[in-house]
């Protein structure tokens, strides 16, 4: 450490770590007087002090280029960084300069404002030794160099006060017997032997402190050997691990790919396959010049010029032209996940055929195969449908929406209060603070799914009902776009809330949410397009707790259908992951397979969204996926991102190269693409656009509307004590209606009288005409009431 003098009184802004969710937080520093303190700004300089520490018999350490540690004996612990090595490096050394000032202050007696410095007892037997650093050794070199010099002043007193008593004993031995010149000379010999034999404990004492500060320091030195050591040799274990499992996977995969290369195409990357003989019903879709080395690249004697990449297509055809029973809602009927779990693993044993796709890059091959030109002018532009100026019917211009929320206040989350008010109570009453939550109900983050509609709009002018597919397929992706960084959670809505969001002005969409169930959650859903396109869903989940992540899987079927041609898709969500739940950021991976069906005409869709793994080669939030007919013949293959894009190709032509299909496309066309996300929109929970909008008041709403929650809305407005307290009572207004439900129900099982169910507002629970299970339909009276503005059977839930 440089040994640069630096003023020991410094301020400035440091980091100091909090806990595991809040990380590093910037706060204000004042070293002054040997004390270090911290405020979270220089203005509670004034009034409030968050936290101090003494220097004296502190311990400073350095643990990288900007971080450092200052601890008292454990008592009191500051891990801090700075944002350089630079401005790390002024502070260690202020530090230590006021430490030695401190020190030499209370050994003079100069206690510095009044205050009483603890004994400077350094236990180093319970310091961490992977802590130690460069600031350790210079620490023990100034004590031991101080200790020297005690021993030096020792010794000099020592030669001092001995030479005095060797010349007081010499003038007694020479002395004439006088009595009184005796005494006198007695006394004084008597006085250099005490001055003698103190300094000859103080020197003592001092070798004894030099030699303890010595042992004490050579002891940590060792063990800080020792720890170094053997870290080594755990990084040594550790490399040659990987290496022979590096090697192990390198022989595994060049025995695979061995085994699955034709002859006449060697360097292929594929498994062992099968020719084709029945349609496919899922898919992996790889990139052959993305994983392959130089020398293993494919190499194709008869391929034309115009090939531009190569794709291998694994597929299985072991359910080939049955409908998905996926098809049943599991919602309504109460079907286990259990289930859909064991007819997955069914599935996945069937045996994987492969499959070559070659795609063109050159544009005009086939006009046959072009995308019609408003499918192709799909770049992911901005989510509102390009329409009409147009006047409401009430003749007012169209609203000025907002285009953001207020910003997120940084409240800390205090978890010891949280888990000391879960004592106790039963695991259903337990409240979940609005810190971990953001302001918008789960309603209204269902109703994003329709962000990019204008997809739906497209499709409506599509008449190839496997383009129009394909178009379907890439909007059921892009409702994941913003899941990534949308971590926290929506509010649980209560039963008999809804929301409505009537966009048709703008996005050329309404929508109609309501909370159907409590017990289970179950949400409904209706939506209609001004192109003539109507979607409903009902949405529930089950969820499984891992310990470090949290699995979440969508129960219920989601329901698409064009009225021009008729038309009628259904398809159910993939799972949910959030990992990191116990330490670490949170982060969401989306994973599994999804089959899109047209009733009308037989085809299907089928996407994987590929789960992160470490140990893959694939690009983590990969969808691969391919549309085919109702005879089984391949018509498009999808691939793309889940957070970015989705683009699509038209199969051109089939062959057959050593008994091994193959398949060449055109080029690839943008079906979807994300919008470009706001620089500063962590500052207001990574909302895009239209989520900054969904929460935004309006008139003549209902007065279950999610608009009307007035805890979501004090969360919003950064009242975030107030919103905890209102969704308490909130909750306890349920539970007691809850309450009272039961306790009528009982009564009128006690007379013999029937009890109504809950019924909701403006669904009815009917059987589904496609999947001949039960689900809860749109009965198709909300927008009349709202026109009356009549809300008489609307309960009083807030």
């Amino acid at each position: 450490m440089s040994e640069k003098q630096a003023d020991p009184d410094m301020k400035g802004w440091l980091y100091k770590w909090t806990n595991y969710l809040k990380g590093y937080q910037k706060r204000w520093f004042v070293l002054t007087n040997g004390l270090l303190s911290y405020y979270r700004s220089q203005a509670e300089m004034l009034h409030t002090c968050r936290g101090t520490i003494s220097l004296h018999g502190a311990v400073i350490h350095t643990e990288d280029s900007c971080n450092f540690v200052i601890s008292n004996g454990g008592t009191q612990t500051f891990h801090l960084k700075a944002s350089s090595e630079v401005e790390r490096q002024k502070w260690v050394t202020a530090l230590e300069l006021a430490k030695a000032k401190a020190i030499r202050q209370m050994e003079s007696g100069e206690l510095p404002l009044g205050e009483e410095w603890p004994l400077y007892i350094q236990d180093e037997d319970e310091e961490d030794v992977g802590d130690a650093g460069a600031d350790d050794v210079a620490n023990t070199l100034k004590v031991l160099t101080a200790k020297l010099e005690d021993l030096r002043t020792c010794h000099d007193l020592i030669i001092k006060h001995g030479a005095a008593l060797q010349k007081s004993l010499s003038e007694l031995e020479v002395l004439d017997g006088s009595t009184q010149d005796l005494t006198a000379k007695t006394k004084t010999v008597n006085e250099r032997a005490t001055l003698f034999r103190i300094s000859s404990n103080a020197m003592i004492n001092a070798c004894n402190d030099y030699v303890d500060v010595s042992s004490t320091a050579g002891r940590k030195w060792h063990r800080l050997l020792q720890h170094e050591r053997d870290q080594r040799l755990r990084l040594e274990d550790m490399v040659e691990q990987l290496a022979r499992q590096h090697s192990h996977l390198e022989q595994e995969a060049k025995e695979q790919m061995s085994q699955a290369m034709p002859p006449d195409a060697q360097g292929l990357p594929a498994k062992t396959h099968k020719p084709i003989s029945q349609p496919p019903v899922t898919e992996e879709i790889h990139s052959g010049h993305s994983h392959s080395d130089d020398e293993e690249e494919t190499e194709f004697e008869d391929a034309v010029e115009e090939l531009a990449e190569n794709f291998i297509v694994h597929v299985n055809t072991a359910q080939a032209h049955k409908r998905s029973s996926s098809n049943v809602s599991q919602v309504s009927e109460g079907q286990g996940v259990g289930d859909t779990v064991s007819a997955s693993s069914s599935e996945g044993e069937a045996q994987d055929n492969t499959v070559q796709v070659i795609m063109r890059k050159d544009n005009n091959t086939d006009s046959s195969y072009s995308l019609s030109e408003e499918m192709a002018s799909l770049n992911g532009s901005q989510a509102t449908t390009p329409t009409e100026e147009v006047k409401q019917p009430n003749g007012r211009p169209k609203r000025q929406r907002r285009t953001r929320v207020p910003e997120k206040p940084n409240y800390p989350i205090n978890l010891w209060s949280i888990m000391k008010n879960c004592i106790g109570k039963e695991l259903s009453k337990i409240p979940m603070p609005v810190n971990f939550s953001e302001p918008l109900s789960f309603l209204q983050r269902l109703t994003e799914d329709f962000e990019y509609s204008d997809i739906l709009d497209r499709a409506t002018q599509i008449e190839d009902s496997c383009e129009q597919l394909s178009l379907v397929a890439a909007f059921t992706v892009s409702s994941y776009a913003t899941t990534a960084v949308r971590t926290a959670k929506p509010f649980n809505p209560l039963l008999g809330e809804t929301y409505e969001c009537d966009r048709t002005e703008d996005l050329g969409w309404r929508a109609i949410n309501e909370q159907v169930s409590h017990h289970p959650p179950i949400v409904a859903q209706y939506v209609e397009g001004n192109t003539g396109w109507s979607s409903w869903q009902e949405f529930a989940m089950s969820s499984k707790f891992r310990g470090k992540y949290l699995q979440i899987i969508p129960l219920g079927i989601a329901h698409l259908e064009f009225g021009n041609t008729g038309n009628h898709y259904t398809w159910r969500k993939v799972s949910t992951t959030v990992h990191n739940m116990i330490v670490g950021k949170l982060w969401l991976d989306n994973h599994g397979e999804m089959e899109i069906v047209n009733h009308q005409t037989g085809d299907k869709c089928c996407l994987k969204f590929i789960p992160y793994s470490y140990f893959s080669r694939e690009t983590p939030k990969k969808v691969t996926g391919y549309v085919v007919d109702s005879e089984g013949t391949l018509k498009w293959f999808i691939t793309g991102m889940w957070d970015e894009k989705i683009e699509a190709c038209r199969v051109i032509s089939q062959s057959l190269r050593g008994g091994k299909p193959v398949y060449e496309t055109g080029p690839p066309k943008v079906l979807w693409k994300r919008n470009p996300v706001t620089p500063d929109a962590d500052k207001y929970y990574n909302f895009t656009e239209l989520a900054c909008q969904l929460n935004e008041m309006e008139e003549l709403i209902c007065p279950t509307d999610s608009r009307n929650r007035p805890d979501q809305r004090l969360m919003e407005e950064g009242s975030w004590d107030e919103a905890n307290a209102e969704k308490l009572r909130l909750e306890e207004k349920q539970r007691a209606t809850r309450r009272r439900r039961e306790a009528e129900a009982e009564q009128a099982a006690a007379e013999g009288r029937e009890y109504p169910a809950y019924s909701p507002m403006w669904f009815r629970k009917e059987t589904d005409d496609v999947t001949g299970g039960l689900i809860f339909r749109y009965t198709h009276e909300y927008w009349e009431c709202k026109e009356r503005q009549d809300w008489s059977r609307c309960p009083d839930i807030f």
